[in-house]
């Protein structure tokens, strides 16, 4: 037999049942999304879930790794599920970004979405470190809270050699403390910035962790108080902290290698942009091209009318991306024990929690400052 099939015949056990789980947790998040929205008194009818298959990945699948005793064969499948669809997910993310929509925010909105960024990242790190939790963890809890939530902390991961418990716990964390914000403050931005639209959306697009989240909140706050323009600047607002994956993950992986003993070597730069965040580049890029042939020729590359083209972009970046990181966020769920977050006990969840109620102070404040200007 060549030793690609027996590969291929080694992997497809975990594979399988990596993407069995992916499945099962999509159905159940959307089943639980429509009942969050039921309670907000949102028709679900028609409406994306507010709650991340991803994240639901995660958890069934370590509900079914610390319950039953799963077979040794799955093994090569569910390592294969964590690397290789990990980085398909992400490839794949970067389509959803367009230079146009980061254009949008303008000369006000993109320095906030920066501030928050720079300020989430350094802060994280300084209370993992007073807090006494690793530098891994530390690093992962920047980057969720920072950038985009799980999509970053699956990014940042591979790049400083993260423990699948470690990029699990974070994971947990930003289920946990981005489902509370997403319920909690489309209120607190009415109660704050009622009369202020851009104020709301810029609130909701920085202070809340996951895309899916900021998502849901936005649409809860359309929803319940009609107010379409807060929901487009939340939603431009969060593609614009998104973009930063590009930047931030060379540098963490830059600063985990001087960390890490390597401080007297050369650094190979090449190592420091991995093909995935390379590839999640040249997707926003086509993004870009795209968008721009719309308005000049009525088509994208010649091709795709708009809506043809908004349909491949959906089925890309959303459908296709979220069912990678899905599917390795299974695999991570299967591949881990429990016992691995007992070990590390309580201190990364205050960790995630602490950074969650700063990002959002100084997201309320600059919201109040920079929103009126919008």
């Amino acid at each position: 037999m060549k030793p690609r099939l027996r590969k291929a015949i080694e992997v497809l056990p975990g594979l399988l049942a990596a993407i069995a789980v992916m499945l099962v947790a999509d159905e159940a998040a959307h089943r639980l999304g429509a009942v969050v929205l039921r309670l907000q008194g949102i028709d679900p009818a028609g409406r994306a879930s507010p709650i991340s298959g991803i994240s639901m990945a995660i958890v069934l699948g370590l509900v079914i790794a610390n319950v039953v005793r799963l077979p040794a064969a799955l093994r090569p499948g569910l390592a294969f599920a964590v690397r290789r669809m990990l980085r398909l997910g992400i490839i794949l993310a970067g389509i959803r970004l367009s230079v146009f929509d980061v254009l949008k925010l303008g000369a006000w909105g993109i320095p906030v979405v920066a501030i928050i960024v720079v300020v989430a990242l350094v802060a994280a790190h300084a209370l993992a470190r007073a807090i006494g939790v690793s530098d891994n963890l530390g690093t992962l809890a920047a980057a969720s809270t920072a950038i985009c939530g799980v999509t970053a902390a699956l990014s940042v991961g591979p790049v400083i050699e993260a423990e699948e418990s470690e990029v699990a716990y974070t994971v947990a964390n930003v289920t946990l403390f981005g489902l509370v914000a997403m319920l909690a403050y489309p209120y607190l931005a009415h109660g704050l910035f009622g009369a202020h639209s851009a104020s709301v959306g810029l609130f909701l697009g920085t202070g809340i962790h996951d895309t899916s989240q900021v998502m849901g909140a936005a649409l809860s706050y359309k929803e319940l108080f009609r107010d379409e323009a807060a929901f487009r600047v939340a939603t431009v607002t969060k593609l614009t902290r998104n973009v930063f994956l590009v930047a931030v993950v060379p540098l963490l992986a830059y600063l985990h290698v001087r960390r890490t003993g390597h401080a007297g070597r050369r650094v190979n730069v090449a190592k420091l942009f991995p093909v995935f965040v390379l590839g999640f580049l040249a997707m926003a890029i086509v993004r870009s091209i795209g968008d721009a042939g719309l308005p000049a020729h009525g088509l994208a590359f010649g091709a795709f009318d708009a809506a043809r083209w908004a349909a491949l972009v959906k089925a890309l970046g959303e459908t296709g991306s979220t069912a990678a990181l899905a599917t390795a966020m299974a695999g991570v769920g299967l591949s881990t024990n429990l016992r691995a977050f007992g070990k590390m006990g309580w201190r990364p969840l205050y960790v995630g929690g602490l950074a969650a109620v700063l990002v959002a102070g100084l997201s309320l404040a600059l919201a109040a400052l920079v929103g009126p200007r919008l």
